[in-house]
């Protein structure tokens, strides 16, 4: 185990960071130190038995993270707005890493992030689950420490939990309710986040300093909905939803997500071809909804 690399991967018990562990560990050629909080959780313990070692660090914590990074070459990682709805906080557990990255002389990190839209904006248009991590990538950028930034597109996985199918209002099929209007919306596989960051990994030089927008299609909401009328036998259409009528929905970060929407509307750049030479086996959304298809049948 001597003669391989040892990859920190932050969140390895979450959807980015568990494909990124399990990738890296299929790859065969890294040693993988999973980060979690709570080691005790069945995906660590699943992670355990492929051939992690599992170590417990807190985002909050400096003195543990430096323990959890202590002896790695590189480090993976990604970082939850959503479970604290607080940029800054995501920033300063961003930058507590960097610091890290820079002290302990890592060799290369990939870095999940997003863009500045605040920045981009000109202050007109606040995504704060984006401009944190616009923010630290800007911040180890600044510290010269060896990077590449991700700039993941929205999860086919969201159509499971936010963007799912909702019963139409005259009971007539189901509808998506994402305010995209005709624009079309980049999506990608979180599982196939991890072979792209390993693909990164074996070659760290040819990547290093790269901002990657990452995309396996781009779709209308329209093409969206009749992908999963195709694959899950469901009447489902676009509910041609409003971002002012987005933004009022019921639920904690509507106005966050319908920000973030008005950002997409302006196409930030994605690669289909670059995500396809990163990962030629990349699922396209047909493909996905194909594979889901059981996780639609109580519509």
């Amino acid at each position: 185990m001597a003669d391989k690399k040892l990859i920190v991967v932050f969140g390895a018990t979450g959807a980015q960071g568990g494909a990124v562990a399990r990738a890296l560990l299929a790859e065969g050629t890294f040693q993988v130190r999973a980060v979690t909080r709570k080691p005790q959780r069945k995906a660590a313990r699943e992670l355990r038995k492929l051939g992690a070692e599992v170590v417990k660090a807190d985002l909050e914590d400096g003195r543990g993270l430096e323990a959890a990074l202590r002896g790695a070459d590189t480090t993976f990682l990604v970082t939850d707005f959503w479970e604290h709805l607080s940029e800054e906080q995501e920033v300063a557990q961003g930058k507590r890493v960097a610091d890290l990255a820079q002290h302990l002389a890592l060799s290369y990190v990939v870095y999940s992030g997003l863009e500045h839209v605040s920045q981009l904006t000109g202050g007109r248009l606040a995504v704060p689950h984006f401009d944190g991590k616009g923010r630290v990538e800007e911040y180890f950028r600044a510290l010269g420490v060896p990077m590449t930034c991700l700039r993941v597109s929205s999860y086919f996985e969201n159509f499971l939990t936010v963007f799912r199918p909702r019963r139409a209002p005259d009971g007539d099929g189901c509808e998506l309710a994402i305010p995209m209007g005709d624009v079309p919306l980049d999506g990608l596989a979180v599982a196939d986040l991890g072979p792209i960051v390993a693909t990164l990994m074996k070659e760290p030089k040819k990547y290093e300093g790269q901002t990657l927008g990452l995309t396996a299609g781009k779709l209308t909401v329209a093409e969206y909905a009749a992908l999963l009328s195709k694959h899950t036998g469901k009447t489902i259409r676009d509910a041609r939803m409003s971002l002012e009528a987005y933004q009022q929905l019921a639920f904690p970060g509507a106005q966050e997500l319908a920000n973030m929407f008005r950002f997409y509307h302006t196409k930030p750049q994605r690669d289909i071809a670059l995500t396809q030479q990163l990962h030629p086996k990349v699922r396209t959304f047909e493909a996905w909804a194909e594979e889901q298809k059981a996780a639609f049948e109580d519509l």
